[in-house]
């Protein structure tokens, strides 16, 4: 397994294209758009959130009807959340207007939306923003570039991986690109991500992978506690690797299953470390418990806590604060067996053993938590199971960018 340059074109067959519709945005492109050559396998698993956005519902009955799929059509700025008929009748045409002009069924033609919840998308800006990617889709590393950033919202940076493995003498890769920043929540959350690959895989069995996967990566990472109406991880598959397929769960799924967890990871990190006004990634990471569900809840609830991320923003090594979280998470622990270390680049420090806190150094404990990747290590000390999870720390900028984001 190998890094490689580039994204979502990276992948043998995908094309991508992007440009500025003035959807929202007057100064940068706020649409992208996904091709393949030939026609995919897609997965996919969608916002928890009982509010769904028209994309989400679209999406979510086309992945479990149409044969195959060819393009993905993505626009930022306007969510089409919470807009009624009006909301399902612009995915249909967008769709078809797609289709049309890449000459494929428009049930073939997935979208996604990002940005204000109840506006209602300006459809002709939208038919001509696809008018003209159609005429500029490119397998260039720099056109999957251009649309990582173009899906972006209130994200400070684009977010992209590519990786190959090699599967039965012919190499595989994988492609992906991402966004979210901000109403960020575990159980699928603003969280836009795609994902492309030439393996030759067996339908259900992606679809299998996609839905595990996911449990560990996309849904163990929070920045604000909510849960968007839009969430959306899509993954497509065309087969243009010319692998020996793979139908089964063996050796050649599990370095395939190894590669994919890699961009996913990868990904979710990247969405976490993005977090509105953040400026540290904040993981944490729970080892020894009694229970898988047990390690979940507590990694899940130390990167929640608004009190620990705003602990992390002061560089405060308030182990009070994580310990409380981890009290209410409802996972069983004892806390007088349990050890609490922060961890990063400027060190490694113990804060709390047997039931109370240890004789550290303020300073030092400063020092470690003011580098802007910061590890909250749990050792519960009873069993053998564990869980990571990602967020970021709380600062004064998240208020700002909320309180003006329809502005």
């Amino acid at each position: 397994m190998k890094w490689i340059e580039g994204g979502i074109t990276a992948p043998k067959g995908f094309l991508a294209a992007s440009t500025n519709a003035e959807i929202r945005y007057k100064d940068r492109t706020d649409m992208a758009m996904i091709y393949s050559e030939m026609p995919c396998k897609a997965a996919g698993v969608f916002t928890s959130n009982k509010v769904k956005a028209a994309p989400v519902k679209w999406n979510m009955e086309l992945i479990e009807g149409t044969p195959f799929v060819k393009a993905v059509v993505v626009n930022a700025g306007i969510a089409n959340a919470c807009t009624g008929e009006e909301g399902m009748e612009h995915c249909k045409r967008t769709a078809e207007k797609a289709g049309s002009l890449l000459l494929v069924p428009s049930i073939s033609v997935l979208l996604a939306s990002t940005g204000v919840i109840g506006m209602e998308l300006p459809i002709e800006k939208l038919e001509k923003g696809i008018e003209a990617m159609a005429d500029n889709l490119s397998d260039t590393i720099e056109a999957g570039s251009l649309a990582a950033q173009a899906i972006l919202t209130t994200d400070t940076k684009k977010k992209e991986i590519a990786i190959q493995v090699e599967i039965e003498g012919e190499m595989v890769t994988i492609g992906g690109m991402c966004k979210g920043s901000g109403m960020i929540h575990p159980d699928m959350c603003t969280m836009l991500s795609f994902v492309t690959t030439d393996v030759e895989i067996d339908k259900e069995l992606l679809h299998e992978l996609v839905k595990e996967d996911v449990k560990d990566t996309y849904n163990m990472i929070s920045v604000d506690g909510d849960t968007s109406t839009n969430d959306s991880f899509i993954v497509l598959a065309n087969g243009m690797a010319k692998n020996k397929k793979i139908c089964d769960r063996g050796k050649d799924f599990e370095k395939f299953k190894k590669a994919f967890h890699e961009v996913n990871v990868y990904l979710a990190k990247a969405i976490a470390g993005d977090g509105e006004g953040a400026t540290a990634l904040i993981e944490a990471k729970v080892i020894n418990a009694r229970t898988k569900k047990d390690a979940v809840l507590l990694s899940k609830a130390i990167i929640s806590s608004s009190l620990t991320k705003a602990a992390i923003f002061g560089h405060d090594a308030n182990w009070g604060r994580i310990l409380c979280a981890m009290g209410y998470s409802g996972a069983e622990f004892d806390p007088d067996k349990a050890e609490l270390r922060f961890q990063s680049k400027g060190g490694t420090i113990l804060v709390y053993k047997d039931g109370k806190g240890t004789n550290y150094q303020e300073e030092e404990a400063a020092k470690i938590l003011s580098q802007q990747e910061v590890t909250i290590f749990v050792d519960t000390k009873e069993g053998r199971e564990e869980a990571t999870a990602w967020g970021c720390d709380l600062t004064y900028d998240y208020v700002k960018i909320n309180g003006d984001y329809r502005s």
